[in-house]
């Protein structure tokens, strides 16, 4: 891939285009080289795998990158040059352009899974945070709506620490259609039952709204969707989206 193609991942219309990504630094590049060696050899003849990653590194780190025994295309870079292929105030002299995820890849969910599904999630925060923890926990896959915050801009990718290479994703799913795909549904509303009854754990896909306006009622209707709640002291009125994920996937994973 060429350095001018490689500035132009910053913008989603050329990741979508190009169909990399950018991660930078060292902990982000080792999360990369630990995901891409795990991958599944049925995987091996995917359009676009993890193992097919460039990395472009300075002087000081291509020892760093050699020892890494990834299998990645190494290439070159001035100190110039990683500044303007970097969004950070100060690079670190080593970067990746990563594979967007097949579709086939992320396709079908296994039984064991179960499925978070985010609403027009906004803040990137947020959704690196989500990923985070279902990384953390493991056999979770995460469902994103259309009109999400694109989880493979630089700050969700950031955030998530390595964690966007490990867990299962699927963009641009639609409320609607999920009725066709689970049976029942578990979602938050304060006057549900509390999340640590037995019952909680018995859901395939748990909803999740926007960080404003929650999960559309409306398109609830005709769903098989039972509300639990996060019990607190009603001091204030809501929890951060993230925290609200956080919770409910700790309390499914105990």
């Amino acid at each position: 891939m060429k350095l001018d193609d490689v500035k132009k991942l910053h913008q989603k219309k050329y990741r979508n285009q190009l169909g990399y990504y950018i991660v930078e630094g060292e902990h982000l590049i080792l999360e990369l080289v630990k995901a891409a060696k795990l991958e599944k050899d049925s995987a091996a003849g995917a359009v676009y795998p993890l193992k097919a990653s460039q990395l472009y590194v300075t002087e000081e780190y291509q020892e760093w990158a050699n020892q890494l025994n990834s299998g990645f295309r190494i290439l070159m870079v001035s100190r110039k040059q990683v500044a303007q292929l970097s969004d950070t105030k100060t690079p670190q002299g080593i970067l990746a352009a990563v594979p967007l995820p097949s579709k086939s890849l992320v396709s079908n969910s296994g039984d064991a899974e179960r499925c978070i599904y985010l609403h027009e999630v906004q803040d990137p925060g947020n959704l690196g945070t989500i990923l985070r923890t279902l990384a953390w926990f493991g056999n979770f896959r995460l469902l994103l709506s259309p009109n999400s915050v694109d989880p493979f801009n630089s700050k969700v990718v950031r955030s998530s620490m390595g964690a966007i290479f490990h867990v299962p994703m699927e963009l641009d799913v639609e409320l609607a259609d999920l009725g066709s795909r689970f049976d029942k549904f578990a979602y938050l509303d304060m006057n549900g039952a509390a999340v640590n009854s037995p019952e909680f754990s018995d859901f395939p896909c748990y909803l999740f709204g926007n960080e404003a306006r929650g999960v559309p009622r409306e398109a609830l209707t005709g769903f098989n969707a039972t509300a639990f709640t996060i019990p607190g002291s009603g001091a204030i009125e809501s929890l951060n989206l993230a925290s609200a994920v956080n919770m409910s996937v700790y309390q499914l994973s105990i």
